[in-house]
């Protein structure tokens, strides 16, 4: 399937053409949120590099991760999905993010999950963890999940946080984990309730309100917990006699104190960059020959001036990107300015993704599911992009205009016009939602500017600037869904003016296969066509194509 467009002179500003220069105009998809698409051309073949940079977070601007079902064991979703839900939860107006942790074959994530200062899961030892502090500032660094249990005896280790316990081990299940504990051979509980949120190095007691020795099953209250043991060196009768019902527990959840501003945090690893440079040994537990080896990657760092920037690396697909090592990734975080990376899931799971659209090109249609993803939320006014009207059809039914808000604010919104006149379409006191509008007070041709300033009920002030054509040179746009490989393609339209024209064929992921010579045309009904062929190395017409315009 191949894509026509045609490009008028007269609407160069309007339409952005993708070229095989790398790499293309950044693109704000936010108030300091760029993103760009980047092409390298490699002896393996082309790589496709997406890069988003972000403020630093603070603010407006959440950096935090986001945990599929909002639970360890209840499954996946893809990275569209979690900022969908993320969106539809009135925290965020609009969410850009990138895939998080690896995960296991049971779903459940690899390392540490952090979650607005509450532990969710404990970290892996061998492999990085990517935390973000209360001050925007990226922390990357091993951690050692340490914690402890005391009843009516002596204070005992914790083995683990909303994990499946081994044999003499004794772990802690939140409500982050599901409704119930998972079944396991063997193991005793006792039921924590009401038990304080997960926060490490704090002292969590609770009162013991039941025990079980059914081997797990246990229902989590929601605003508890319970302790599981399962039965070996003495583990299990220390449990239950530890921790009679009615008796206290206090419970302690330890990370170490560098940590201790750290308030969101996944697994994530190898560490890409420290100090500003590539970092290429650093003896985390992943398999050498795999990272050496081409593959979809992505990485999340920070700039010196305290910027995110999240990057993603489109592979294993061959002509389009073949993936770069972990080695090369690495070299990329440091060339694009930042001071320290890490590395998260490589492989299927990397997807960067806007508003719940795709930005990067995963392997799986939509995006692999995973178990958690890196998110920026961002609490400001969001204003989509309103569409350009290019026919008087088009411009008749009007301009669909929206913005959305999270918080209680005092909103204006106006339309600019070429001419210098301002159109009021919305001011005064809104409540959370999204407003929309169709307005048609044209007076001109060219750029319009819809613009919406919002002060929400925390004072912070946000604006959203955004830009449409109104251009009518060229109309009704023709051409045939199925061009034969004999004739070609003739695309028609309507010319309100003499103008430049140029026909470009390009696939349906935006890559340029063919532009003709622009030609140039008189106002009235005119065509162009195209013959089929394709450049030099693929002189071949393909198949029955079917033609998107």
């Amino acid at each position: 399937m191949l894509r026509l467009s045609v490009v008028v002179a007269l609407l160069a500003s309007l339409v952005a053409l993708p070229s095989a220069a790398t790499p293309e105009q950044a693109t704000q998809l936010l108030p300091g949120v760029t993103f760009q698409k980047e092409v390298q051309f490699t002896p393996h073949g082309p790589v496709v590099v997406d890069e988003i940079v972000a403020p630093r977070p603070g603010g407006l601007y959440t950096l935090a991760p986001a945990l599929a079902r909002s639970t360890i064991s209840g499954g996946l979703e893809s990275v569209p999905q979690l900022e969908q839900e993320t969106a539809a939860a009135s925290t965020a107006s609009a969410v850009v993010g990138i895939n998080g942790d690896s995960f296991g074959a049971r779903g459940y994530p690899t390392g540490i999950v952090l979650q607005n200062g509450v532990l969710l899961h404990g970290a892996f030892a061998s492999r990085a963890s990517v935390g973000i502090d209360a001050a925007g500032t990226l922390h990357v660094r091993r951690l050692t999940f340490t914690g402890t249990w005391k009843g009516a005896g002596q204070r005992r280790p914790l083995a683990g946080l909303n994990q499946i316990p081994r044999p003499g081990q004794v772990v802690l299940f939140t409500p982050a984990w599901g409704p119930t504990t998972p079944t396991v051979a063997g193991a005793a509980e006792v039921v924590l309730e009401p038990f304080p949120a997960a926060a490490p190095d704090t002292d969590l007691s609770a009162p013991v309100t039941a025990q079980s020795t059914a081997g797990g099953g246990t229902a989590i209250p929601a605003d508890g917990a319970v302790l599981m043991s399962v039965g070996a060196s003495g583990t299990l009768p220390a449990l239950l006699d530890d921790a009679p019902v009615g008796g206290k527990v206090t419970v302690r959840l330890i990370l170490p104190p560098d940590w201790a501003s750290v308030t969101n945090a996944i697994g994530g690893g190898p560490v890409l960059v420290s100090n500003g440079r590539p970092v290429f040994h650093t003896g985390e537990s992943f398999d050498a020959g795999a990272l050496a080896q081409d593959d979809a990657r992505a990485g999340i760092g920070q700039l010196a001036d305290g910027r995110i920037l999240f990057v993603a690396v489109d592979g294993n697909q061959p002509g389009y990107s073949t993936g770069v090592s972990v080695y090369d990734l690495a070299r990329t975080m440091a060339r694009l300015g930042a001071v320290t990376a890490a590395a998260v899931d490589s492989g299927p799971s990397v997807t960067a993704a806007f508003d719940g659209e795709l930005l990067s090109r995963p392997r799986t249609a939509g995006g692999r599911p995973v178990k958690d993803a890196w998110l920026l939320e961002y609490a400001g006014v969001y204003a989509p992009p309103p569409s350009p009207l290019l026919d008087r059809s088009a411009a008749a039914a009007g301009e669909q205009l929206a913005y959305t808000i999270v918080r209680p604010s005092t909103v204006t919104a106006s339309v600019s016009s070429p001419s210098g006149k301002a159109f009021t379409v919305d001011s005064g006191a809104r409540d959370p939602g999204t407003y929309r509008f169709t307005w048609s007070s044209f007076d001109a041709e060219g750029t319009y500017h819809w613009y919406v300033s919002a002060s929400d009920d925390q004072n912070q002030r946000s604006v959203a600037d955004e830009t449409f054509q109104y251009d009518l040179t060229l109309s009704h746009l023709r051409a045939p869904k199925v061009a034969h490989a004999r004739t070609g393609v003739a695309v028609r339209f309507d010319l309100a003016r003499s103008a430049t024209v140029t026909l470009q064929i390009e696939t349906p992921a935006g890559a340029v296969v063919r532009t003709l010579p622009p030609v140039e045309l008189q106002a009235g009904a005119d065509v162009v066509r195209w013959d089929g062929t394709l450049p030099t190395a693929r002189r071949r017409r393909p198949p029955a194509p079917t033609w998107r315009v």
